[in-house]
């Protein structure tokens, strides 16, 4: 992973903002979309939900397709820090 993403939903630092901390510094780890004021904005989705609204987002910039889309993120999320086990 050479490039800082975000550990929830994998966009890149570089194409987003970061989420903002409690304290009101930059999240090192969860972009806006995902992270502000210190909370993740979806506490209950789950790596499936997420798969979902990131697909709907990276078809066709991205990927090809949703299946190509959906078994990349398959292969990826779970190495996120939100989604790790």
């Amino acid at each position: 992973m050479g490039q800082h993403i975000c550990q929830s939903c994998a966009m890149s630092f570089k194409n987003t903002k970061p989420g903002t901390n409690a304290d009101g510094t930059d999240s090192q780890d969860y972009c806006h979309h995902c992270y502000a004021h210190g909370k993740l904005k979806w506490p209950a989705l789950t790596m499936d939900g997420m798969m979902k609204l990131c697909v709907k987002h990276t078809v066709p910039h991205v990927y090809p397709n949703e299946k190509a889309a959906r078994e990349a993120m398959q292969e990826f999320f779970p190495k996120l820090k939100r989604w790790a086990v």
